[in-house]
């Protein structure tokens, strides 16, 4: 009986160190579990969009008010601090077509397909979420904001000096030019507007909210909308009567947002004259923003003569006059040689005339004035 008695303590605390082990590890496990799925976030939004929505409504408190950072013609925009610490930019679309199986496998069909672009000015998409009350696209997070917001704030407007503004302007033409020419399957972006364009910690431009049109419309095989799509003031004039969004109507818009940079506001006085017959002689160096200085570098001033000479190309009122972005985007990596006057002699018409000997075949110099013919 007395030997019995040690063993049966020592199997007890068997059991019990053995339980106690078991615990811990299964406790270990859910947080491992926990982890893995807060540390993959972003990898299985793609997949599971139960999961996504979840911590985005932790983290935005049911999409409260205080943490929606701008609205547009598709969705609001959020600020959203997932539990791993990354902060991502929430688009929560307005339309709730989630529960039609047609739309929910289009749908998924058209994040896969935007998930893979990859350009380094452009945001990027990392995920969505469909859910019966609603869905929303989960993008990289841009710290200052738009360019519209930074161009009409004058302390930000003077901190984006020519050259960022140059390098802005190249940076977009580079990523519309790989949109529309070196991915898959084109994409039209269809709302190209200064809101549009976001600014990182160094105001380096970014494309945002590209696809948005295209995955709200059901025949996305098609680039005729019912509707409109786009921001007022930079939609290309003949969406208006042919309601056809294709790569021209982004060009148009490109070149809206291009002389905005340059100009420091929206160049509806400039638009207004360029769809008319006037041929008021505007003199180039009047039209740019007052709030910077006179750019008197030559490197910089042959790069505000290239820009506003191929944003006036874009903003034909011929779609068919307009060049390609890729002949935008090789214009900029083109070798500039100097001015072939002064600067402060450039006028908006000679640039006009001069775009035409190059979209009739002439060379890139000669079509912003950068050579003597």
């Amino acid at each position: 009986m007395k030997v019995f008695i040690p063993l049966a303590a020592i199997f007890i605390s068997c059991i019990v160190v053995g339980s106690c082990f078991l615990f811990r590890r299964a406790t270990n496990s859910v947080q491992l579990g926990t982890t893995e799925k807060n540390g993959n976030l972003l990898s299985i939004w793609n997949y599971d969009g139960k999961i996504a929505y979840e911590d985005i409504i932790n983290a935005t408190e049911d999409f409260d008010l205080k943490y929606c950072i701008g609205t547009g013609g598709y969705g609001s925009v959020y600020r959203a601090r997932l539990p791993n610490g990354k902060v991502v930019a929430l688009k929560k679309l307005h339309r709730l077509e989630a529960e039609d199986p047609s739309f929910d496998k289009s749908f998924r069909n058209e994040v896969k397909h935007l998930t893979e672009i990859r350009h380094r000015s452009i945001i990027k998409l990392y995920g969505f979420c469909l859910h019966r009350r609603c869905m929303f696209l989960i993008y990289e997070y841009m710290e200052n904001g738009s360019l519209f917001c930074a161009l009409r704030d004058d302390i930000e407007a003077v901190e984006l000096d020519w050259s960022k503004r140059v390098d802005l302007v190249r940076d977009m033409a580079h990523a519309l030019s790989y949109m529309h020419h070196d991915c898959a399957r084109p994409i039209v972006h269809r709302d190209i507007s200064s809101n549009n364009i976001l600014l990182n910690s160094k105001m380096q431009a970014f494309i945002s909210d590209f696809g948005t049109a295209r995955l709200l419309n059901h025949d996305s095989s098609s680039n005729f909308t019912t509707n409109i799509a786009g921001t007022y003031g930079y939609i290309a004039p003949e969406l208006a009567y042919t309601l056809v969004s294709n790569e021209k109507c982004d060009i148009y818009s490109f070149g809206v947002v291009a002389m905005e940079t340059m100009m420091g506001e929206h160049p509806e006085v400039i638009i207004s004259t360029l769809l008319t017959s006037s041929r008021e002689d505007i003199m180039l160096y009047k039209i740019l923003d007052s709030r910077l200085p006179f750019p008197r570098e030559n490197s910089v001033a042959r790069s505000i003569v290239l820009i506003v000479s191929l944003a006036l190309a874009c903003l034909s009122a011929n779609p068919k006059s307009r060049p390609t972005m890729k002949q935008v985007s090789k214009a900029f990596l083109a070798r500039k040689s100097p001015l072939a006057k002064p600067f402060h002699e450039i006028s908006l018409a000679q640039l006009q005339d001069n775009n035409r000997s190059w979209l009739e075949g002439g060379s890139t110099e000669a079509s912003i004035g950068l050579s003597d013919e």
